[in-house]
């Protein structure tokens, strides 16, 4: 489903990625662990295009990225990737419900049923009391949980995650990482997750270790 092929990247002589190659099936779970610096993020912003690889092809649900033009990316990116961040990221003017929202608004689905489906996802994972809530009166564990509702809004291809439980505590990370498994079994859902998180990275379909920006086991 998602195919790296000979990735590399390089920001003035510092030479990032170098020769990546990668390919993952719908409905795994890949982690990604490293020291940092070994490439860990760049590649995973390359895969979610919102970076660009020197050399090398992204292909996501059959499509070369490289050959879509700039508002053709933002609109498949909005369609076929969702992203959680260390840092979740919440609009803070918004509540829990219009945060969920947004990326469905994007890709112009009716307010009405954009809040149909954002319900259903907090439903699921368990915070749908907080849905008219402000990011500010939520814990870290339900900001994440919004987090991840805003990225499966739109039914994406993959989500990718970097580093999505760094910023929580030892029992909100737990909660997260057993989510993460739950919406893969439910909803065949595919995940690549960057993470220093040993526990995480070990209970994946598949741990990829990076060192000096390439994949070596």
């Amino acid at each position: 489903m998602i195919k790296a092929k000979n990735i590399y990247k390089s920001y003035g002589d510092l030479e990032v990625l170098k020769g990546v190659d990668l390919q993952i099936k719908k409905g795994e779970i890949i982690s990604i662990v490293g020291a940092s610096g070994a490439g860990k993020s760049t590649l995973l912003h390359i895969i979610g295009t919102l970076d660009k690889p020197n050399k090398g092809s992204i292909e996501i649900n059959g499509v070369d990225t490289s050959t879509l033009k700039d508002r053709e990316l933002s609109l498949f990116r909005n369609k076929n990737i969702g992203f959680v961040f260390q840092f979740h990221h919440l609009l803070p003017e918004f509540t829990a419900l219009e945060n969920v929202c947004i990326p469905a608004f994007i890709q112009k689905i009716p307010k009405a049923e954009a809040e149909r489906k954002a319900m259903e996802l907090l439903t699921t994972l368990g915070v749908a009391d907080r849905a008219e809530h402000k990011p500010s009166e939520l814990s870290g564990g339900e900001q994440q949980r919004v987090a991840v509702c805003r990225a499966l809004i739109n039914n994406p291809t993959v989500i990718l995650a970097d580093e999505p439980s760094g910023n929580l505590d030892s029992a909100s990370a737990k909660e997260l990482h057993k989510l993460f498994f739950k919406l893969r079994d439910d909803l065949e859902q595919t995940f690549i997750i960057v993470t220093h998180n040993e526990e995480l990275a070990n209970l994946a379909d598949r741990k990829l270790v990076m060192k000096d920006g390439k994949i070596i086991s």
